[in-house]
């Protein structure tokens, strides 16, 4: 890592380029609502930066802290040809002065799709591999094999879900200054709603909606992720 790439350089580079206070909630106006008696805002993560928006940028946040203090310099993360994650760690590189690596699922594909080729113009290194190997992404030998081919490295999980993210998403909730019944958030690989979860602390009804099919497996998935989160000390 540069020497100017400190934490206390990180933190100068939070305050000029995101601003996590433009998180507002608004109203949202549609007759089929208004007219049944609800209530719906949405608290507009999106605009908390260009390109690092949203529970992508609260997932990021203290990974990134965690890697300066552990004084690594690649980030090396995983992801589908069309990740927001993969997306959102490529531009958080190029903006903190870290290198990037990004293992992608599946063939490539020329031309690079949008995601991707933002990905690659932010310096990011993209490798692709098969659909089989990439279901290794969590097992300890292969990420060895990793280490073995790119060196040192801080590893971040797909979607970016880990203990970090979790904390980073039990701050979504700060400043919706309305009084509410429930929250809804889509799932993906549960680390935005683990840490509303969390941070909610069973004030509030919370649901889930799942992106993908087939999401059983989130309910174990989030279960595990709020009860790891809730024995950490950070």
């Amino acid at each position: 890592m540069k020497d100017s790439s400190t934490l206390t350089h990180f933190l100068k580079i939070c305050e000029e380029e995101i601003d996590e206070n433009a998180a507002v909630v608004q109203k949202i106006e549609l007759p089929n609502i208004n007219n049944s008696n609800v209530n719906v805002f949405l608290k507009r993560e999106d605009l908390i930066h260009a390109t690092i928006s949203g529970n992508k940028w609260r997932k990021l946040k203290y990974n990134l802290i965690e890697a300066l203090i552990n004084r690594k310099s690649t980030l090396l993360t995983f992801g589908g040809a069309y990740s927001n994650h993969i997306h959102a760690t490529a531009s958080a590189g190029k903006i903190f002065g870290f290198k990037t690596i990004g293992i992608i699922r599946g063939e490539e594909h020329l031309p690079l799709n949008p995601t991707l080729k933002f990905a690659a113009e932010c310096g990011m290194q993209i490798f692709y591999v098969d659909r089989t190997t990439y279901r290794n992404k969590n097992k300890e030998s292969f990420i060895t094999e990793l280490h073995n081919r790119f060196g040192d490295f801080y590893l971040i999980p797909e979607g970016g879900t880990n203990n970090l993210a979790v904390k980073g998403c039990t701050e979504i909730i700060n400043n919706i200054n309305i009084k509410y019944d429930y929250i809804l958030s889509a799932c993906g690989t549960g680390g935005t709603i683990s840490g509303l979860i969390a941070g909610l602390n069973g004030d509030k009804n919370i649901i889930g909606v799942p992106v993908l099919k087939g999401a059983d497996f989130l309910n174990n998935d989030i279960d595990n992720l709020v009860k790891q989160y809730s024995c950490e000390t950070f």
